[in-house]
């Protein structure tokens, strides 16, 4: 065998091993698009984690709900992001009773937690029924 036929043969098998390994890894993760949707969830939970702390502490310093997200973002010391990272909509907020509200968000995939959480969500717009001062 020539040293030629042997880099090809090399260059062969590793061309295959690269494919396989590519393949395996779009089977386990799901392709680049999926993995960015799943993304794009969790910083819309993210977020939303974030203007429930921003609420709760716009509660203990007022002893009530803001009426709105631009209320809540004019409170001094209040960062978070209000809108979706794709749209820039700003994300659902409505109170419902003196300590208690709602978050809402539009999802491109459900959660996939194991186990339920406060946070678990379907596919589409998808409402958080939240109380003041609970921990999140």
């Amino acid at each position: 065998m020539s040293e030629f036929s042997g880099r090809r043969i090399l260059a062969v098998v590793t061309s295959v091993v690269v494919v396989a390994a590519v393949g395996t890894g779009i089977v386990l993760m799901g392709p680049p698009s999926e993995e960015r949707l799943r993304r794009l969830d969790e910083r819309r939970v993210e977020d939303l984690q974030q203007v429930s702390f921003s609420v709760n502490l716009y509660n203990n310093r007022h002893q009530r709900l803001p009426e709105s997200l631009v209320e809540l973002l004019a409170e001094p010391g209040m960062t978070f992001r209000p809108g979706d990272p794709v749209t820039e909509e700003f994300y659902g907020y409505r109170v419902l009773e003196p300590a208690k509200y709602e978050l809402c968000a539009v999802f491109d995939r459900a959660s996939t937690e194991r186990r339920a959480s406060v946070w678990s969500h379907g596919g589409g717009r998808h409402c958080f029924v939240l109380k003041a001062d609970e921990a999140r």
